[in-house]
Formats: C-alpha cells, structure tokens, sequence
C-alpha cells in the first residue's frame, strides 16, 4: 500500500522520542529565525542544520517526495510571480545594480534580483524540512495535546487532531473508490486520453464528498454523546512529560535563535549585502 502523504510516520528515533510540545516549540522558533533573517550565511547554516536533523529522524525522502514536489512547483510558481510583479526587488533593497542581461524594460535580471530571490528560496528550504518532521513526527493526538499544553484551547486542538487524522482517511477513500472505478471499467492510466483521464477522476469526487460528509456525522454524533465540550478541561491520553532531552533541545533551538538575531541584526539592518563589498 502507499505510503500517505502529511500522516504520521513511526520512527525509533531521537526527534519521535521528543515530546509534541518541544517540537511545536522549536518549529516555531525555527520558523520565525529563519523568515526574519535575510542574512545569506545563516540561512545556509540553517538549510545544512534541516537536512541534518531530517536524516537524524529515519524518515525516507520517498515517504515525502509527493509533498516536496507540490512545494517546489509551488516555490518556482513564488519565483516567478516575485520577479513578474517586482523584478527591481533585489535593486532596491540593496541600492546597486549589476545586469546580467536586459530582458524589456524594466525587465532586467540582476545579480541583486537573483541573490535576493536566492534568499527567499532558502527560507522555503530552510524551514520545510522542519515542517514535514514537525507533522510526520508527531502524533496527532499528541499534537492536540501539545497545542492545548501551550494554552490553545481544547476544542481547537481536538479540531486540528482530527483534521490530522482525516488526511490519511481521505487518501484512502480515495484509492479505494478509484480501485472500484476502475474495476467497472473506468480507465485511470496513462493509456486514456490526458482529458478523459481527468473527467474519470473527477467523477470520483462526488462519491468521496458524500463519503466524507458521513464520516463526519457519525464522529459528531459520538463526541456529542460523549459530552465533549461540556467541560473547561480535559486530560489527554496521549500527554507526554518532558524529558532530559526535552529541554536540552528547547535550549538549543533558543541559543540559535539569540545568535541568529545577534548576527542578523548586528549593524541594524537584515539583508546581508555583499555588493557592498565589491564596490
């Protein structure tokens, strides 16, 4: 069977051993480090730091390779639209210009357009590594019990748990009433028409929707005769206590945070400009 994409990934190791929270805690600081930086040294640092942790957790890059390839047509679809709508960017914030080649009128490639839109890129490489650890790392039931550690309310993090759990199930759904499609005849491969494929596929959303909506019926219906949302608190199965590892963890992600600032505002300005360098 395949493998589904943004589920939870059972590992034995050093980042599935952390608790929901320390993970939560560091995708965030680990997040906002790296999109408040544009210091080029840093978000290196950062990438090789990701890639580093990603092998330490023993997820395969085959278990995620859908996800990443949706973001990087995502990320060059980014690319694109940033130099369409402002390809003078890189000009600005650094205050030179260096053409690499005139395109037509103000459509000219830059040294300073490419290295600011390196920059960008490397913040989407820098933390998406980190993200998908964060979410096939983590249990979705303790990722509720993590978002409610850290004050979110029960009822939201019960929410987001169950989206969580929803995205497996509807992949199933999915294959299945696709398998049952085909086995009536209705051709899904490559051998079909590209438009014709499409219209077959599409005609599995409407049984997948109603599919869904009853699902969702009979999970309301139990939560609400189990009484849920009666009460202020709730206790959480799924709950781990911190551990050694825990804080040293939180500890580490906390010091790179302080330097990354430290280094990225040290002389009051975020873009690292080495044009200035070579003037």
């Amino acid at each position: 069977m395949a493998v589904e994409m943004l589920s939870y990934i059972e590992r034995n190791s050093p980042v599935h051993q952390l608790t929901g929270v320390t993970k939560l805690i560091c995708f965030l600081i680990w997040s906002t480090a790296a999109m408040l930086t544009y210091d080029t040294r840093i978000l290196v640092f950062l990438f090789i730091c990701s890639i580093a942790i990603f092998i330490l957790s023993k997820i395969k890059l085959q278990e995620v390779s859908f996800v990443l390839i949706f973001i990087l047509i995502f990320l060059l679809i980014n690319n694109l639209a940033i130099y369409g709508f402002s390809p003078q960017e890189g000009v600005k914030i650094y205050g030179t210009s260096h053409v690499l080649f005139e395109i037509a009128g103000r459509y000219n490639l830059t040294w300073e357009q490419v290295f600011y839109q390196t920059n960008i890129t490397l913040k989407y490489f820098t933390v998406i590594p980190v993200a998908l650890l964060f979410v096939v790392t983590t249990h979705p039931s303790e990722f509720a019990a993590s978002l409610n550690k850290i004050g979110v309310s029960y009822r939201i993090a019960y929410a987001v748990s169950l989206a969580l759990r929803y995205i497996p199930d509807i992949q199933r759904d999915f294959r299945n009433i696709a398998l049952s499609q085909q086995a009536r005849g209705m051709d899904l491969s490559r051998k079909e028409k590209l438009l014709k494929r499409i219209k077959n596929a599409a005609s599995i959303i409407l049984p997948l929707i109603l599919s869904s909506l009853d699902k969702i019926e009979i999970i309301s219906n139990a939560m609400e005769l189990r009484g849920f949302g009666k009460k202020k608190r709730r206790t959480w199965y799924s709950a781990r206590p911190f551990k050694k590892g825990d804080y040293l963890t939180m500890i580490l992600f906390s010091i790179f945070f302080v330097l990354t600032l430290m280094i990225t505002f040290y002389d009051g300005n975020r873009f690292y400009n080495p044009f200035l360098l070579v003037k």
